[in-house]
């Protein structure tokens, strides 16, 4: 016995009828509980009351989305247009629960961790005010995902969204290239630029990486912020501008102000809501939610299928490198995998640099970034010599001159020296 699904009207000249009502839940299968605690949009479902294959089971309505369901021995997954048809093994239900979000809502950013799920409602909320915002969190960790989320809760989600990366601007060029330039402003200025900001008049302005802009860029974005208006370069007349701007990076911010990096009363006109993503490890609950939706987008038919071993492996992992590493991953197991099923041994993870393997190593100082590296090279070399001697030849200094490093370095010097006689 299938759960029923309104039926959608027949095309054709018949005269239009009357609004149907609205769609009743659907009623989870007992096998799949958790059906019944996701957001599915208005999704159709048509579930199989026998153990069929997805192919088998009746036709969906005409147009719409729709998800159909059945118990089977083994898990399977298959896209077709509009309809996603899922064959769910026994334990196969938090995958086939994860495959059912991302299809549900493709636009939304893939959250099931309850910390994500918060976040996310309460960007939703501060996107319907015309505040500014600022997002800090790690490298990888979806700002830019908030941000159009952000955006997309706003008034302004019909115009542009225009996303910049800070870092990438040519120190030469940033104020041009964000604010515009009148045509001869500069050598090879043949003909004026609107700029950055006014290309995203109306809309939001995303500012990723902010930090790194230069403190007379940041004069300029402040007077954008207060005044609503835009002086581009060569220019003696302001512009008006009606933008929203959305700030974030990964450094703190507040600590670039202490430091005088940054200026304070932009950080103040930045930060009137701030919003801060959390690593992936910090969230575990959407490590299956974000794979589901990766995967989900690279699907041509069979939907890519992750065995058990594979989910327990991905949830193990601590991920340093937060989403960009668990897309890297997925990507790679797709080209691994002969078939559908991408199993433990598809999953090759990402070589943590030193760098992150040691956390404290990224404040030191650059003289303390120095001596970390220089030890590091000093301890490859006599590890890799079969003396002291042939280790400061293979260096290029004097052996007089490596006792002298090693031992202003005790106690690692003495333990390095007890490796090599």
């Amino acid at each position: 016995m299938s759960t029923p699904v309104p039926a959608l009207p027949p095309q054709g000249s018949r005269p239009r009828q009357p609004a149907a009502p609205a769609r009743t839940p659907v009623v989870p299968p007992a096998w799949l509980p958790g059906l019944a605690e996701l957001d599915l949009g208005g999704l159709a479902i048509i579930c199989a009351s026998e153990r069929r294959e997805p192919a088998a089971l009746e036709s969906p309505p005409a147009s719409g989305r729709c998800l159909h369901l059945a118990r089977a021995a083994t898990g399977q997954a298959r896209l077709a247009g509009q309809h996603l048809h899922l064959a769910v093994a026994p334990g196969d239900e938090d995958w086939a629960l994860a495959l059912i979000a991302a299809f549900a809502r493709p636009d939304q950013p893939a959250a099931a961790d309850p910390a994500s799920t918060a976040l996310l409602a309460l960007a939703a909320r501060v996107g319907a005010s015309p505040t500014s915002v600022l997002i800090e969190g790690p490298t990888g960790t979806g700002k830019e995902g908030l941000a159009r989320l952000v955006h997309r809760s706003s008034s302004r989600s019909n115009q542009h969204f225009v996303a910049v990366n800070c870092a990438a601007l040519a120190e030469q060029m940033v104020e041009a290239t964000l604010f515009g330039h009148e045509r001869g402003a500069f050598t090879g200025a043949h003909a004026a630029s609107p700029g950055l900001v006014r290309s995203a008049d109306g809309g939001t302005l995303f500012l990723d990486e902010v930090a790194e802009l230069p403190l007379a860029a940041q004069a300029k974005l402040l007077r954008v912020l207060q005044e609503r208006e835009v002086l581009p370069v060569g220019a003696t007349r302001p512009v008006p501008v009606d933008v929203r701007i959305i700030a974030a990076g990964n450094r703190d911010l507040a600590a670039d102000v202490d430091a005088g990096r940054f200026r304070a009363d932009l950080y103040w006109r930045l930060a009137v809501f701030p919003l801060r993503t959390l690593p992936l490890a910090e969230r575990p609950g959407d490590i299956l939610a974000i794979a589901a939706h990766w995967l989900l987008g690279r699907a041509d038919g069979l939907v890519p299928w992750l065995t058990p071993g594979a989910r327990a492996r991905l949830l193990a992992h601590p991920w340093p490198g937060n989403v960009r590493e668990l897309g890297n991953m997925l990507d790679r197991a797709l080209v691994l995998a002969d078939g559908p099923d991408i199993g433990a041994d598809h999953l090759l993870f990402d070589r943590l640099p030193a760098s992150a393997a040691r956390p404290e190593a990224r404040r030191l100082p650059l003289p303390g970034m120095v001596r970390e590296a220089e030890a590091e090279v000093i301890a490859r070399a006599l590890a890799e010599s079969p003396t002291r001697r042939a280790a400061a030849r293979r260096l290029g200094i004097s052996e007089r001159t490596l006792r002298y490093k090693l031992a202003s370095r005790r106690p690692e010097g003495a333990a390095a020296c007890a490796t090599v006689q």
